[in-house]
Parts: structure tokens; sequence; C-alpha cells
């Protein structure tokens, strides 16, 4: 079977990367509005760019590469432009691709999928985390005996919300599959569908070098205890796979099941009421993760400037009149602390040119009321 990572262009400009086991459907998919997500109000899309690989984990580790990408990286990644996608990369140790289907020669082919490259700011992304690099794998979430299908299904959700993809389940009290998980989980069925299941905490943190186990409570266990942000400090910096560990949603994790682990993982949180429920447990974590990962966000819109001086001063003076007429202004040895007052409100929010147009129109409004 061959996977593939892809590129969207959106109809609002904005490039969208994922991966698929079945290019064509997925994409029609997109365009027919079928996913829930970045592209369903952002059509229609078009395919500008896919590439195959042999595995699933090559081409997700793609797409998160591409996702990490600048947007004139991605136009050159669309374009076949190598130079240009080495050019913008501030240091890259590149190797050809072993993948097939590119479109452009093997020797090339300096394939976007092993660029390891650290990266400041660049084209209106935010900073990344210092010692990242588009290497490291994507953390493993780890279920230890998990009592409730929905909760499963709500925790695939909520990885798959920052781009975690990786469940791993240990002992499942209701087995699996579980038919509560999928609606529970409102569309995330990539993370169901690839969920692995193991007997042992160890059997499913086997290949998995860094190891953290959450858990709000003292255990008998002394190690390292970090927050979800330096968990992520450290997950981005360490080489190999990292396996975060989340206990069932009763008791949590057993001190058997922390011991196994590098380090404990924990939030700050209400003593008087520490109980998180297993997804928001996951969101927490994975948020924190996500940070340095160009996810999709509400567009910026620039905010209009004040209004010149000029306008503010006849709003301000039609209010005056207004209120001369209205007598609102006594007694008369009041007036010129009363005005500035009113100045002063009327000043503070810094209203734009629209805002004082409009304001002023509700003031002639009121004094001059149409007939009804």
């Amino acid at each position: 079977m061959n996977f593939s990572a892809y590129l969207l262009r959106c109809s609002d400009g904005s490039y969208y990367a994922g991966h698929t086991d079945d290019l064509e459907q997925r994409v029609a998919q997109h365009q027919a509005g079928e996913l829930s997500g970045y592209t369903h109000d952002r059509r229609p899309v078009e395919l500008v760019w896919s590439e195959s690989f042999g595995t699933r984990e090559e081409a997700l580790a793609a797409e998160q590469q591409i996702k990490g990408w600048s947007r004139a990286k991605k136009e050159a990644l669309i374009r076949s432009d190598w130079q240009a996608i080495r050019s913008l990369a501030s240091r890259a140790m590149l190797r050809d691709a072993a993948s097939t289907g590119s479109a452009a020669p093997q020797h090339e082919r300096n394939s976007f999928v092993s660029v390891r490259a650290e990266e400041g700011l660049s084209e209106g992304e935010g900073p990344s985390r210092s010692t990242a690099t588009t290497q490291t794998p994507p953390p493993v979430i780890v279920l230890v005996r998990p009592q409730l299908g929905q909760n499963i299904g709500k925790a695939a959700r909520a990885m798959l919300n920052f781009g975690l993809v990786e469940m791993r389940l240990v002992a499942p009290r209701d087995g699996w599959p579980n038919p509560e998980a999928g609606p529970a989980a409102s569309g995330a069925d990539i993370v169901l569908e690839q969920a692995q299941v193991f007997e042992t905490v160890a059997d499913a943190i086997a290949d998995c070098t860094n190891v953290y186990a959450t858990t709000v409570r003292k255990r008998g266990v002394t190690k390292p205890v970090v927050t979800p942000v330096q968990a992520a400090d450290e997950i981005w910096a360490a080489p190999g796979r990292s396996a975060i560990l989340f206990g069932p949603e009763r008791s949590g994790l057993e001190t058997d099941d922390v011991a196994v682990a590098r380090s404990i993982l924990t939030v700050p949180i209400n003593p008087e009421f520490g109980s998180l429920n297993l997804a928001q447990a996951v969101i927490l974590v994975a948020y924190e993760w996500s940070k340095s990962r160009q996810l999709a966000q509400p567009p910026a819109v620039e905010i209009d400037p004040p209004a010149p001086q000029s306008e503010l001063d006849g709003m301000i003076a039609q209010l005056d009149a207004m209120l001369e007429t209205a007598g609102f202004f006594f007694p008369p040895d009041r007036t010129p602390a009363t005005k500035r007052t009113l100045r002063t409100m009327l000043t503070k929010p810094g209203w734009n040119s629209q805002e004082v147009r409009t304001l002023r129109g509700v003031l002639s409004a009121l004094a001059n009321p149409r007939r009804r």
C-alpha cells in the first residue's frame, strides 16, 4: 500500500497539508466539503502537489514538515524549485528522497522529508522552538487501561485537533474496536483506525526513548517533574520517539505505570479539585506540543487606525450641541467640568473613522427622529 502527502491550495490563497492512503478519494472529500476542519469553509480547493511514500509514518512526517514551512517554501515545493527551498532554509541537511512520484528528477529531489533544519521567524509565521527539528517525530499518546469507548473517541478528537494521530491502547476495559468511540471522535476517524492495542505498558512503549507519565498525585516514585510546556520543549529537542502515558479515567496511572516512565508530566491545578477527564488531559499536552506547528488559526484582521482628531472633535461638538438643547448641562457652573468628563469618556476608546460616522448618525437620528 502506498501513502501520499499532499498540499491543497484553498480559495483564500492559503495552503493545507495532509496525508492519506487514498489520494484521489481524500482530495474528492475535501472538494465536496465532506471533511470538517480547515478546508471545509475554504472551498473550492485545488491539489497542487503530492508525493508517494512506502509507509504512513513517512507520509505523516512529510505532512508535518510542510506545515511548518513558510508560504514561500511551499510555493517553491509546488514548482519543484529545490534550489529555492535550500536557500530558504537557514540551515539544512539534505539527502535524496527514497520515495517515488515526484515531478523532480532523482538527482534534484532533495526531499523536504529529509530536510533537518532549525528555522527562525519567516513570512509571518510564529517562532519555532529553538531546539526543534523537522525530523522530531510526533509523540505517541498511550491510553493505559481506558474504560469507556466514548472517552477514547474524545481523546482521539483532542489529538487530531492539534496534529497528533498515533494512539496506542493498553488493555482497554471493553475491548477494541469499541462502537462508542467513533461518534465521540467527531470525525477523528484516522486516529481510531490506526490505534494499536497492547497488553502491557512495556509493550506499548518498547520503541520509545522518552516516556512521560501524566499524573497529579504523588505515587511514591522519585522522577523529574515537568509541565506540558517543558515536556513539549524536551520532545522537540530529543531524538527518537516520545510517548505520553494517560491512566484510566477513574484512578489514573498506577505506581508501576509511573515507574516505567523517564519523567512525570503534571499541570498546575487547583489542589481542592485536581480532577481532569481524559480528553482534557490529552488536549492540554497536545496543545503545548502543537505550538510549533503551522495549524489553522483565525485569519488576522488589520484594525482600522483611530479617526483624525478633527473627526472626533466634530462628533463631540455635535453631542454637546444636542445636550445643550436638551438642557443636560445643569447647573451652568458645572458645564465645563461635565464637558471635560464627556470628552474624556469619548476619547478613551480610540474610535476609528467608521465608528465616529456611525455614532454621529445615531446622534442625528436622535435629534431628528423619522416619522413612523
